[in-house]
């Protein structure tokens, strides 16, 4: 019997349910494929801001990763939330002999302006992570600061720090154009060989929590059915931008409030 496709979430848990482990087992669960979690950090958070964040061992982070590659076998890995070097360490220690695809997402921020990620911890994501990455997916600030620039003014930039992305040890990088201005919002994958832009319609919402862990772990479970990189990514982006235009019809918190996970799926 083949097994269903599945996919495991490396991140930080989400007490309010919008972003982490809770956003990505979520984005699994609507595009068909089976989660598995580690879980690298607690955070006691709300639509509002981030109350508190305890890290997990980093023991406990390897053992979780260890039970889910022993015996399900994910098709994908998904890395988000990774909090402090020594989690950093472990992570690429755990998944050092996995083969199949791996999207990292450089979370450093929470969509309330909290810090997720250390200074020092962002050094070691670079040099210990970046080389698993097959698909990096960062944010216009999050590309600028791994590479120590200021962020990208225009497509120009943009594309040139994707390059430079590939050059740190990513196969492929996803320059996420949410942060961006203009009606368009313009995704643009950087691979070795090509550039490809992808554009939807921008949205006028304040419920946008959990957008960029959202589109990663949708990449990971595109890539888990067997897509290849630009499909994956196209498929990704257009059921997230399905998910940010029924956000408002949830009406969940008074802050930022989450992305619809399940538009295609509820009724």
């Amino acid at each position: 019997m083949t097994p269903h496709p599945s996919a495991l979430t490396i991140a930080g848990s989400d007490s309010g349910g919008g972003a982490g482990i809770q956003a990505d087992l979520k984005t699994f669960s609507a595009l068909g494929v089976y989660g598995t979690s580690a879980i690298t950090a607690i955070t006691a958070q709300n639509t509002r801001g981030v109350l508190a964040v305890e890290t997990v061992s980093p023991g406990v982070v390897s053992a979780q990763i260890a039970a889910v590659l022993d015996d399900i076998t994910p098709q994908a890995i998904k890395i988000g939330m990774l909090a402090s070097p020594e989690i950093v360490a472990a992570v690429a220690e755990a998944i050092k002999g996995y083969r199949g695809p791996v999207v990292l997402d450089p979370v450093m921020v929470a969509k309330s302006g909290d810090r997720l990620l250390t200074e020092a911890a962002e050094v070691a994501l670079i040099q210990r992570l970046l080389p698993f990455a097959d698909v990096l997916t960062p944010n216009l600030p999050e590309a600028a600061r791994l590479l120590g620039r200021g962020e990208a003014c225009n497509a120009e930039e943009t594309v040139a720090q994707g390059q430079a992305l590939l050059a740190l040890g990513a196969r492929a990088v996803v320059m996420k154009g949410g942060h961006a201005e203009g009606a368009i919002c313009i995704d643009r994958l950087v691979t070795p060989s090509a550039v490809t832009a992808m554009e939807q319609p921008r949205l006028t919402t304040r419920n946008t929590h959990g957008t960029g862990c959202s589109l990663s772990s949708a990449i990971a479970a595109e890539l888990a059915k067997g897509a290849g990189f630009e499909a994956a990514v196209r498929r990704a982006q257009a059921w997230l931008h399905g998910a940010i235009r029924a956000a408002d019809g949830m009406g969940i918190g008074s802050g930022h409030g989450p992305v619809h996970h399940f538009h295609e799926v509820w009724r």
